[in-house]
């Protein structure tokens, strides 16, 4: 670590005046003279470092190829990993950008046409793939309590003993401006932002990268998490229609495809329902539900999402037109659901968003509940009767992920950037379809139709309050596809949020669920 030139200074100042104080004339101690030496050439060199220019690595650079291994169930799996810039090309063949990548392939290296291998992607949008990559999937992972708190720094890295490697080759995707991705020079990086553009620069990097690695006979998955997922619906028909390349399989993490589940409006007071069940598992972890509910809890969530689909949705439906009596029934409901008191839910018109309830169900206790997970608490300084200031399950991940993954890229990998590791960047303005929601649930039925072969796996968190567990069940449902496909769609509920895998009994069960989704029918 570099140390400010002053402070050498001081130090050197600091052994001279000893030396001094020790007798005028004499003879220095051989040690301390050294000392005195050693500390004004480290000052130098730091300060002829500073001066140097950044290393900033270039879309054309070679990446840097690194073997590891790591023990699984008693079995050592060897691994190649891949870390460096792939470049985003124009029609003139000159890079627009750099995509920061890691690609793991296991070895000996199997039958291309047999292997698997699998590109995942965070979202955000604005997000680095280290959230996927070191939080479950890959071979290393940042250490994490085994229930996703936040441990005390320094934050450590592990082997990962649930990695998907030993079924599927993985490659993790930084798309422009996240992890160490950049435009390339004189390109601005908003050229990048936005549904469209988003989806077809991860999709020019997908082509490219199974054409150098020679993967293009090779069964290939998409795994994308969060806006991830919305991005992985819009790519899968885009590398059909773009590039003919058809997929095997998708694995949608805790995302949504259509805005309108998640987003409620003036005339839109469906996230209303979508969000109940996820409200129903938080509450059920943190022993405010009644006996009964909380005894059972599959039990309870089908209560809640019958009430959601039924009762609720028709009283939300009728607005200032609903009578007095059944407003009073819907809250009682609603609060034996919630745990939230009846009278707060009918202050907001039957209406409790994420925000509030994060805010009110644990308020006697001091306590908040986290976004992306809400079995996660903290405690928030903000005013009483404003919203959390801060979400305890995002930062309990924050630190440990961001400290991995800039001490692994550097030590364990090899690659070398003085840029700065964006876990999260600011992308906005985000431009989406206008004067509609967002949405991508017709690209993954047209994928669909045209290739009856890709199979989807949707995985969700009970207690995710960030996008809740029933916003793409809503999605599925309503699909614009064709019945015979439907059996190619189906489902893994987690105990945990959003990042379910930072769940220690949740990323067991992920693993498995994932390995028999890639494995060979």
């Amino acid at each position: 670590m570099a140390v400010p030139r002053l402070l050498y200074r001081s130090l050197v100042h600091g052994i001279l005046l000893a030396m001094v104080l020790a007798g005028a004339g004499q003879t220095a101690e051989p040690e301390v003279a050294d000392k005195a030496a050693e500390l004004a050439a480290t000052g130098d060199a730091a300060e002829k470092d500073r001066k140097k220019p950044l290393r900033i690595p270039e879309p054309t650079d070679k990446p840097i190829v690194t073997d590891h291994a790591i023990t699984l169930g008693g079995t050592t799996l060897e691994y190649r990993a891949e870390t460096g810039m792939l470049p985003l090309l124009s029609e003139e063949g000159t890079p627009r950008a750099g995509v920061f990548y890691v690609a793991y392939t296991a070895k000996p290296a199997a039958d291309p046409a047999t292997r698997p291998v699998m590109f995942c992607f965070n979202g955000g949008p604005g997000a680095a793939s280290v959230w996927l990559h070191l939080g479950g999937l890959g071979p290393r992972r940042a250490k994490v309590n085994d229930d996703g708190t936040l441990p005390p720094p320094p934050f450590g890295l592990v082997d990962n003993a649930h990695t998907l490697l030993h079924a599927a080759d993985l490659v993790f995707i930084d798309p422009v401006a996240t992890g160490y991705s950049r435009p390339a020079k004189d390109q601005r990086a908003d050229q990048f932002f936005g549904a469209a553009a988003d989806i077809s620069a991860v999709a020019d990097f997908i082509r490219l990268w199974t054409t150098r690695a020679r993967r293009w006979r090779s069964p290939k998955y998409l795994c994308g998490e969060s806006y991830g997922v919305f991005r992985a619906a819009g790519l899968a028909r885009r590398l059909q229609d773009e590039h003919g390349m058809f997929l095997n399989g998708l694995v949608l993490v805790s995302g949504l495809v259509d805005f309108q589940t998640i987003q409620p409006g003036p005339s839109n007071d469906l996230p209303f329902s979508t969000f109940l069940p996820g409200f129903t598992a938080v509450a059920a972890h943190h022993g405010k539900l009644a006996a009964d509910l909380r005894a059972d809890l599959p039990a309870a969530l089908a209560e809640a999402r019958a009430f959601a689909a039924g009762e609720y949705a028709t009283a939300l439906f009728a607005g200032a037109s609903l009578p007095a009596e059944r407003r009073t029934a819907v809250a009682r409901q609603l609060a034996r659901l919630t745990g939230l008191p009846e009278k707060l839910i009918l202050d907001h018109d039957l209406r409790v968003d994420p925000g509030l309830f994060q805010e009110k169900l644990l308020a006697d206790e001091g306590l908040i509940c986290g976004r992306f997970d809400g079995r996660i608490t903290g405690r928030d300084g903000s005013a009483a009767g404003s919203r959390p200031g801060f979400d305890p399950s995002f930062t309990a991940a924050l630190g440990p992920l961001s400290s991995a993954m800039n001490a692994y890229a550097r030590e364990e990998l090899g690659y070398e950037s003085d840029l700065p590791y964006k876990v999260l960047a600011g992308v906005g303005p985000w431009p989406y379809q206008q004067n509609a929601y967002a949405n991508t649930a017709d690209d993954l039925a047209d994928a669909m139709h045209e290739n009856p072969h890709l199979r989807v796996l949707v995985l969700v968190g009970l207690c995710d309050l960030a996008v809740p567990c029933d916003a793409m069940r809503h999605s599925v449902d309503h699909l614009r596809l064709d019945r015979a496909l439907r059996d190619n769609i189906t489902f893994a509920e987690y105990t945990s949020g959003h990042m379910m895998y930072l769940n220690l009994p949740d990323l067991a069960r992920m693993e498995a669920d994932l390995a028999r989704f890639v494995s060979p029918p």
